[in-house]
Formats: structure tokens, sequence, C-alpha cells
């Protein structure tokens, strides 16, 4: 979330049936959208093991996000890699075009 400004929002949100009142500097509803996804986890955490208390359904929420926010931050990385390689690779066939050009032009 992109910060607009210092000034705070109250945000009321519900999480596995409890409200929460968070303070937001940007955008409200991405901080609603956010507390969707993590209420939809936990539902989905509760169904799969109904006898798990909500710090247990908590902490599995966070495993869960944290494991996605691995493969994120990875697929970044091979991202940079790659470009950094084509990068490498464009200058090179730009350096050639310009000793051809340079060549051509003697």
């Amino acid at each position: 979330m992109e910060s607009s400004g210092s000034e705070k929002q109250s945000v009321r949100v519900t999480i596995l049936s409890r409200p929460y009142t968070l303070l937001a500097t940007g955008d409200p509803s991405e901080v609603e959208q956010v507390a969707a996804r993590v209420d939809d986890l936990m539902h989905s955490i509760r169904e799969k093991v109904p006898k798990a208390d909500p710090t247990t359904i908590a902490v599995l929420a966070c495993m869960q996000f944290a494991g996605q926010l691995r493969l994120a931050e990875q697929e970044v990385e091979e991202l940079r890699q790659r470009k950094d390689t084509r990068s490498g690779e464009y200058a090179a066939m730009l350096d050639r075009l310009i000793t051809t050009v340079e060549e051509l032009a003697v």
C-alpha cells in the first residue's frame, strides 16, 4: 500500500468473526481488501481444522502468506537475473552493431 499522506483513517474490518479497527494512511479500500483475504484464508483453515483455536489458525495463515511471499520474492529475483542477462546481451549486440557501422563508415 502506498501512503498518500500522514493523515490516518480508521478502517473497520472483520477477521474470523472478530471486528477490528485499523488505522490506514493509504486507501482504506486496500486495507479492507487485505483484511478480506486474511479472513477468507482463516475461514478456509478453520474449515479444514475445525478444532483449532484462533491463535493456531492465525499462525497457519501467517505461514501460508509467508510461503506465498517467499515464492513471490524468488520469482522477482529470477526476473531480475533474466533482465540483467538480457541487458548484457543487448549491450553486447549494440557494441557489435556500433563497431560494424564504424567499420562501414571508414
